[in-house]
């Protein structure tokens, strides 16, 4: 993957100059360490920070079709560009590089846009066409990879791969916005085309935002998810389903394989990366290299699991211990990358595994991420399903004890019917509400807006959001199953605002590394959204086809493990013994009141309280609070005070490397 960045002026702007496309590219060399460069004419900047993985001697970017035409700076992989090149070149079209980039051109020049339908990958790119001057935005189906955007008051567009790289050029001055605040701090992430920060927004997934030389720009999806039973599937045996999940994951595996670098895995110890570790050793020649994150605190490590399976299939196993010292030492460093308050200090482990994964000398790597989505591995969808079945006897004392089954370690043996009855009896009965399998947890993180600002509160109005969030999502979702409604709801705003960001993308790339994602492969997400439910959720038996399909890849013990979320030491690290000092200075008076996004006496008292408990709190909720605090005045601090000084080094920094492809309007 790489980094992209650039500006369309129409007539009435200023174009981009070479100093302003330089520094948006220096903001992004940690995307793209391996070449940078980019094209200016008298309308369009397209800048490149390179990875170089496929193509390595003749990939640089941007690049051309054969008559200059159309030119493309792109981030991410076209997975079946082999396909692609050879039936494009029975067309006529003549390749000049070896990147899989090239394929996206000379697809456009065949197809035009209806070419993105025909990509099978991970991409953001930015295509501008010179004879039709329009400027293609365009992002991959389930937003894997980041693209963002800002409109100046001259009608001008700046779009880059992150928001500091639009930062730097100039265009837009960093600012929070209340609303995408208020977001992160009811559900985790800012849904696009929201984002924290004023003035710019994110292309949806699955997006293409147009931009012609005249008229407005205009945003349009390439591809929307339906998760409807196809009539295929409905009579079909679940040894049926589990084959056809097989087989199409082991050939994602294999195209998500081609590379010309090593690409090695990620292994968590659950079910989902162990597929994914066994498709890739049984089709990979050379030793496949696994990688994991072990924790000192036994509540949160899987050491045994993780071991087991590289020991089955004979990895070249790398592992790093993480401990609490070690998540607050890193977290600074995560917020500059992920560009957003974090309620969780999850993504934390998984920026220190890439250094580890870079350290060894690899720079991709395949993961699991995915398949609880499509396959409704998460507690939430369980949830969904036991309170609806209580709420048609509200009054029951049994049937809220299935909650038991979900979270044994909560009532420890003892009948919990009260306790479940204090938390997920809220609301229980408004099953018709569109949004009832997320409604409770939302309600729930939002305890954390009290923290805010007044200003920043009130840009809450829960059905804004609401109704926001329901434009993002496809047409006709009010009308399917209630599984398939959760499904949707957890897609659009769990997956790619905050799974694939800030604990895929984001903190990969901070060490130049690709995470690529087999369960998300068009052909797979399509069939998995096309099985019929039973197949996924039999009563509590969750991802059932998948368990079945990893029947002859993997031992009954592995194949049969429960879900165990993926969690780390949350609020207890920042403020043990040895914190690093800036967590004290951005919670001292003078920066709770310097940056206006907090209250002040809320936020002490929370605090006093968190360091006479060594941030051990009674509560998940306060916890997230807790990280949501340091982490957004930590941000403040980044993009509102030192933002112009690491912006100047970076672009100091990039003199000491010699661009690859240098095209200037004199040249075109």
């Amino acid at each position: 993957m790489c980094g992209i960045a650039g500006v369309f002026a129409p007539p009435q702007a200023l174009p981009a100059t070479a100093e302003e496309v330089r520094r948006m590219v220096a903001m992004l060399r940690h995307r793209g360490p391996d070449g940078w460069g980019y094209y200016r004419d008298d309308r369009v900047a397209l800048g490149h920070a390179r990875l170089s993985i496929v193509g390595l001697s003749d990939g640089h970017q941007p690049l051309s079709s054969e008559d200059r035409r159309v030119w493309i700076s792109g981030n991410g992989e076209v997975f079946n560009h082999v396909e692609l090149r050879r039936e494009l070149e029975a067309k006529g079209h003549r390749f000049r590089t070896g990147s899989d980039t090239e394929a996206i051109v000379h697809a456009y020049e065949e197809w035009g846009e209806d070419a993105w339908g025909r990509l099978n990958g991970q991409f953001a790119f930015a295509l501008w066409d010179s004879r039709k001057k329009v400027l293609l935005l365009v992002r991959d189906r389930l937003g894997i990879l980041p693209l963002f955007w800002t409109r100046g008051e001259d009608g001008a567009i700046a779009f880059a791969s992150e928001a500091k790289a639009l930062f730097a050029g100039g265009r837009v001055k960093p600012a929070f916005d209340p609303a995408g605040l208020a977001q992160v701090f009811t559900r985790w992430s800012a849904t696009a085309p929201d984002t924290v920060f004023s003035g710019m927004r994110a292309v949806l997934p699955g997006g293409v935002l147009r931009v012609p030389l005249e008229g407005e720009p205009r945003e349009y999806l390439h591809w929307t998810p339906a998760i409807t039973p196809d009539p295929v599937w409905q009579r079909a045996s679940l040894d049926d389903a589990a084959d056809a999940v097989r087989d199409a994951l082991d050939r994602s595996v294999r195209l998500r394989l081609r590379a010309d670098v090593p690409v090695g895995c990620y292994v968590s110890g659950g079910l989902d990366s162990s597929v994914i570790t066994a498709l890739a050793a049984r089709t990979q020649l050379d030793t496949l290299d696994s990688f994991a994150v072990r924790f000192s605190d036994a509540a949160f490590d899987e050491t045994p699991e993780q071991r087991q399976v590289a020991a089955l299939y004979g990895t070249r196993h790398h592992e790093i211990l993480c401990d609490g010292a070690m998540i607050a030492d890193a977290l600074a460093d995560v917020v500059w990358h992920v560009e957003t308050p974090l309620l969780r200090t999850s993504p934390v482990p998984l920026f220190l595994l890439s250094q580890l994964v870079r350290d060894s000398g690899r720079k991709v790597v395949l993961t699991g991420e995915g398949a609880d989505e499509l396959l409704v591995g998460y507690n939430i969808f369980k949830e969904d399903r036991v309170r609806r079945f209580w709420a048609r006897q509200p009054e029951s004392t049994i049937r809220p004890l299935l909650l038991d089954r979900l979270y044994s370690y909560v009532g420890r043996g003892r009948r919990s019917d009260a306790l479940w009855r204090g938390f997920f009896g809220q609301g229980l009965q408004d099953v018709g509400h569109p949004f009832y399998s997320h409604l409770l947890r939302w309600q729930n993180t939002a305890w954390s807006l009290r923290f805010l600002a007044p200003s920043v509160r009130t840009a809450l109005d829960p059905q804004r959001m609401m109704d926001g969030l329901a434009a993002t999502l496809p047409d006709g979702w009010r009308q399917w199953s209630p599984l398939a409604r959760a499904q949707a709801i957890e897609m659009s705003t769990f997956l790619s605002g905050y799974l694939l960001s800030c604990q895929g993308d984001r903190v990969a790339m901070a060490h130049g590394v690709e995470v690529r994602y087999p369960f998300l492969d068009p052909a797979v997400v399509d069939l998995c959204n096309g099985l019929p439910e039973r197949t996924k959720l039999l009563g509590l038996r969750d991802k059932l086809v998948l368990r079945h399909a990893a029947k002859d890849l993997l031992p009954r013990d592995v194949a049969a493990r429960p879900k165990k979320p993926y969690r780390a030491p949350v609020a207890p690290p920042l403020f043990a013994a040895g914190a690093p000092d800036w967590i004290a200075e951005v919670l001292d008076d003078g920066a709770l009141a310097r940056f206006g996004i907090v209250d002040p006496g809320p936020v002490r008292m929370l605090v006093a309280k968190a360091r006479a408990q060594g941030g051990v709190m009674a509560g998940e909720r306060e916890e997230m609070a807790l990280v949501g605090l340091v982490t957004l005045q930590r941000l403040a601090r980044l993009f509102l005070d030192e933002f112009p000084a690491r912006a100047d080094a970076a672009r100091v920094a990039l003199n000491d490397t010699t661009p690859s492809v240098v095209v200037e309007p004199a040249n075109t």
